[in-house]
C-alpha cells in the first residue's frame, strides 16, 4: 500500500512539472494574456492520477506556469480555476467508470468523458472571464478571451484523448486511474 502512495506522489510531482512546462512551452498571445497547450496535460493528469491528485497537479502546475512565465498576478486565480477544471472531469470519469464494462457501458464512458471535458473547459472559460473582469475592471474586454479559451480547451481535449488512447493500448494502461477503453 505504501509503495502505491509513493508512486502516486511521484507521478503527481511529475505531472506538476509536465503541466508547468506545457503551459509555458508554447504561448500564443491574446488581448489580455496568452493561450497554451497546458489544458491537454490538465485533462491527461486526471486520466492518469484521478480526481484528487489530478486537481493538485493541474492547479499547482498551471499556477507555477504563470509564476515562472511572468504572469504571477494570475497564479492564484489559475490555481483555483485549473484545480476545479480537473475536479469536474474527475467526477465525470469516476461516475462513468463505475460498474461492469459491456458495449453499452463503454459508450456511456465515452459520452461521460467528453461531457466532463467540455464542462470542465467551460468552467475554465467562465473562471477566466470573471478573473479578467475583476483584474481589468471591464467585462466587455473580458469577453475577448472567451473564444481563445474555448479554442484552448478544445485543442486540449483532442491532444489528451489522443495521448490517453495511445497509451491505453500499451502496458502503461495499468498506470492510469481512468484509461480510455
Amino acid at each position: 500500500m505504501r509503495d502505491n502512495k509513493v508512486n502516486k506522489l511521484i507521478a503527481t510531482a511529475l505531472m506538476i512539472a509536465i503541466v508547468t512546462v506545457s503551459t509555458m512551452f508554447i504561448k500564443i498571445p491574446t488581448l489580455n494574456g496568452y493561450i497554451h497547450p497546458g489544458d491537454s496535460m490538465v485533462f491527461f493528469s486526471v486520466f492518469l492520477l484521478g480526481k484528487k491528485y489530478g486537481a493538485i497537479a493541474s492547479g499547482l502546475g498551471s499556477a507555477l506556469g504563470d509564476i515562472l512565465g511572468g504572469f504571477a498576478i494570475w497564479a492564484p486565480w489559475t490555481f483555483v480555476i485549473k484545480a476545479i477544471m480537473a475536479l469536474i472531469l474527475g467526477v465525470f470519469l469516476e461516475r462513468a467508470h463505475k460498474g461492469e464494462h459491456n458495449h453499452k457501458k463503454i459508450a456511456n464512458i465515452s459520452m461521460m468523458t467528453y461531457v466532463g471535458m467540455v464542462l470542465a473547459g467551460l468552467e475554465m472559460c467562465l473562471g477566466y472571464y470573471i478573473t479578467n473582469g475583476i483584474i481589468y475592471g471591464n467585462w466587455i474586454v473580458a469577453l475577448a478571451e472567451v473564444i481563445p479559451n474555448i479554442g484552448q480547451f478544445s485543442v486540449g481535449i483532442l491532444i489528451s484523448v489522443l495521448l490517453v488512447n495511445a497509451l491505453s493500448k500499451t502496458t502503461a494502461r495499468r498506470m492510469f486511474e481512468h484509461p480510455i477503453n
